[in-house]
């Protein structure tokens, strides 16, 4: 039983990284946490050992990845360029050609990007979370809480909705303040899960990391720091996202596997998102009780599907000679 964390240096950056496998000789799945700065890891879900070596990344600026990192270098692209140097290291390590890539929220984001950018190491790609537009995912984020609020008359709510106004360009007054605001209402309204124990700010995000064995407390720290600054860089390009202009066409196999409670990155965009994408196979599978992580709302289902999945594109490539 491999079970390790090591750093490998990406972009010039030291960056933590922590391995699981049964078998080395399985496909290796790479990990894309949310965010961007808020890290989480798929080595919570040992019982997908049966069927991956699991691979989960501190991106650069937070976790354990945190320290030594210039604001200058905190952008989509090098992010994406640090994926790419994350799969090259990956395929040598393991002596596989291609390696499975999903992501969450942000992760979906950055996951879209390497499997445009740089196909040629990308098995296939799964997001979750699913960005598609960041203007349009805060504008319609956002009149979900304040609608949810106005409904349950919660006046304190709405008034703090109101004091930060409609996102300008998927931007809020206050900035990340403000945003976090808005988050912070949009979960209480089970925005962001059905399951009231995931309901909140607390419960949903905080409270896992900082009770989670998967982290030590210097991790967390990074966590705590580096989530902030990351979230200070990059948010103000965060609502420039359009992945159906950005990225329209896919070399590779492309999956979404959503959540239809979704309402932090709606799930209403993304079927007009997935009609308007082109890839040698796509499929979007909804999750019709789970929310912005269907990983954690429909654990059970997304396993069995991931693995069902992505066997499929495994045992194809096989067949072609392809290692994965």
């Amino acid at each position: 039983m491999l079970n390790t964390r090591l750093h490998v240096t990406l972009g010039g950056v030291k960056q933590l990284i922590h391995i699981q496998s049964a078998n080395p000789k399985r496909p290796v799945l790479l990990f894309l946490h949310g965010g961007p700065g808020v890290v989480s890891r798929l080595t919570g879900h040992p019982d997908l050992l049966d069927a991956f070596t699991l691979v989960s990344w501190d991106q650069r600026g937070t976790g354990g990845s945190w320290r030594g990192v210039k604001t200058s270098t905190l952008s989509v692209r090098q992010y994406t360029d640090d994926a790419a140097e994350l799969l090259e290291w990956l395929c040598k390590t393991f002596r596989k050609d291609k390696i499975f890539v999903m992501g969450g929220s942000w992760g979906s984001e950055l996951g879209t990007y390497l499997a445009y950018r740089y196909p040629a190491r990308v098995a296939a790609f799964v997001g979750f979370g699913q960005v598609v537009d960041g203007a349009k995912n805060e504008e319609l984020s956002y009149n979900f809480a304040h609608a949810a609020a106005l409904a349950a008359g919660d006046a304190d709510a709405v008034a703090e909705l109101e004091s930060i106004g409609p996102p300008v360009n998927g931007l809020y007054k206050g900035g990340l303040k403000g945003l976090l605001t808005q988050r912070k209402i949009m979960m209480r309204y089970g925005g962001y899960s059905p399951d009231e124990k995931r309901s909140g700010m607390w419960k949903g995000t905080v409270k896992p990391i900082l009770f989670s064995r998967n982290f030590t407390p210097y991790e967390i720290l990074g966590i705590l720091v580096g989530g902030i600054k990351l979230g200070k860089a990059m948010l103000p390009t965060m609502g420039e996202a359009n992945l159906a202009k950005d990225c329209p066409h896919f070399d590779v196999p492309y999956f979404i596997f959503d959540g239809r409670l979704d309402h932090n990155t709606p799930a209403e965009l993304v079927e007009d998102y997935f009609e308007a994408i082109t890839a040698p196979r796509k499929e979007l599978i909804w999750f019709e009780n789970a929310g912005h992580n269907p990983l954690n709302d429909e654990p059970d289902v997304f396993k069995y599907l991931l693995r069902k999945k992505l066997g499929e594109v495994a045992a194809q490539w096989n067949g072609e000679g392809v290692v994965v």
